[in-house]
């Protein structure tokens, strides 16, 4: 059966009004000729950031995580405060394995997981005295913390706590940053909207508040990269190689006090664009800051990254991005030399959220492997535009895909690989699929630049070929 046709009887086994709901988020890429001559993809307006259907279950975060688990967690000098019941600060604890520099208790927060623990007597009388009596524990217990973040949970909206009135006063009050953060989890659709309440935190209460003594004309900020596994930093390696200097690199490894001169770089450099391309937007508008995105997943696009980075700047750059690009060549040669007989015409399916589902895709081709689905669990249209031109007509593309279709698309493309996040690992490896943890690479990393290149192969390869497949009764036999 093709696959469009499975496709279209995979919604049939969904009631009516579902199927009619869930149509327009499920497609194949298939590109016909315009009337110009110019090629035309049928499939691009795939439907996305809506609500996920009540009673399907759905792999979304919710507002709350993507502030607090995404952009504002990974800073690590300040301390992010869950502020509502105990539960959301416990499951969202270190789950993502941002990892940090410093000393855990004493300059480096990130390993912990703090809440306000809202009780019945909080909800009924307002919570305002709780949270800033935790304030004066944390500046009292932490003293090197810059500073707090409020991070409410849904308790918080719905009794209408005035938590900007109480860091207010706690900012006056200690002598440090509070921010409030308004993600309660049951705003918008997913934790997108998360990330962008997130990003207009930082607009209003930390950009523009430091000074750059010794800026010049190389100063460039990473932003968007939360170095699982530590990624940020391979990828900062690259870039300083190149000459530039970062002068700010958030949120992985981030802190407040460089976050405070990111309005002052000649450059801003979005690694994540579906979680930071709010704030590289304000930037540019409010202070004429140029941004653009990069891609260090595998040599090809980290050398088309490299080269679209230098051509910002001047001779100098340009001539030492071709110097890192030399320097490197031979290794990644060695690697794809390695791994690429044992991976290649292999078949991918990825659903991952954030940049994973097309960044990683020139990642696989390095290594000979064919994407044959992928999408996302938050994706924006602008994020199905940028992924479309790379993928291969006949490729599945599923926005917020229920556990049902991506349970039944794995049974009909028969992907050697499936690339996700933890709600899928053992559906698939029970079904007998080999799997990679696409969210946090599996307790491994980093996959990004030069250095996570190597190890990104080794682990698709020890995915896919592990003899422990040979134990496993293939689910696709007839």
């Amino acid at each position: 059966m093709k696959t469009a046709e499975f496709v279209q009887d995979l919604l049939k086994q969904y009631p009516e009004k579902t199927a009619r709901k869930r149509a327009g988020h499920i497609a194949v890429k298939e590109t016909t000729t315009g009337e110009s001559g110019a090629p035309n993809c049928s499939t691009c307006a795939v439907k996305s950031n809506v609500k996920s259907i009540p009673g399907v279950m759905t792999a979304r975060g919710c507002a709350y995580a993507g502030s607090k688990g995404v952009v504002w967690g990974p800073i690590r000098d300040m301390v992010h405060l869950s502020h509502g019941p105990v539960g959301c600060g416990y499951y969202s604890w270190s789950t993502r394995r941002n990892l940090a520099q410093g000393t855990p208790g004493v300059d480096n927060f990130v390993p912990f997981q703090f809440t306000s623990d809202y009780q019945e007597r909080d909800i009924v009388y307002g919570g305002a005295q709780r949270l800033e009596m935790i304030g004066r524990e944390i500046r009292a217990l932490f003293p090197l913390a810059k500073g707090i973040s409020v991070q409410s949970e849904c308790p918080i909206g719905l009794i209408g706590d005035d938590i900007e009135a109480s860091a207010k006063k706690m900012r006056d009050e200690l002598g440090i940053d509070v921010v409030p953060v308004r993600c309660e989890g049951f705003r918008g659709v997913s934790q997108s909207l998360g990330h962008h309440i997130a990003n207009d935190a930082i607009r209003d209460h930390v950009l523009g508040k430091g000074t750059l003594p010794d800026a010049g004309p190389y100063d460039v900020a990473i932003i968007g990269d939360y170095n699982i596994g530590g990624d940020a930093w391979a990828s900062r390696k690259i870039i300083e190689e190149m000459g530039l200097r970062v002068v700010s690199m958030w949120s992985g490894d981030g802190q407040l006090e460089t976050m405070k001169v990111t309005h002052l770089s000649k450059l801003n450099l979005i690694h994540c664009y579906r979680s930071m391309n709010y704030i590289a937007r304000h930037m540019e508008e409010a202070y004429g800051i140029p941004w653009m995105e990069y891609n260090f997943f595998g040599p090809t696009k980290i050398e088309a990254s490299i080269r679209a980075i230098a051509a910002r700047f001047d001779d100098t750059i340009k001539a030492n991005a071709e110097r890192v690009i030399a320097k490197h060549r031979a290794e990644m040669d060695a690697v794809i030399a390695k791994y690429r007989p044992r991976l290649d015409g292999r078949s991918v399916m990825l659903y991952v959220g954030g940049l994973r589902p097309r960044h990683v895709i020139g990642a696989y081709e390095d290594l000979g492997m064919q994407i044959t689905g992928t999408g996302y669990e938050f994706g924006h249209a602008d994020d199905y535009q940028r992924t479309l031109p790379l993928l291969k007509d006949g490729t599945v593309i599923y926005d917020d895909a229920t556990e049902h279709e991506m349970e039944e698309l794995v049974k009909h493309l028969k992907p050697d690989l499936v690339g996700a996040g933890i709600k899928e690992k053992y559906v698939f490896q029970k079904m007998g699929v080999p799997f990679r943890q696409m969210h946090s690479w599996d307790y491994s990393g980093p996959y990004h630049g030069y250095e996570g290149f190597p190890i990104f192969a080794r682990d698709m390869d020890m995915a896919v070929n592990s003899p422990t497949w040979k134990l496993v009764k293939d689910p696709f036999a007839a």
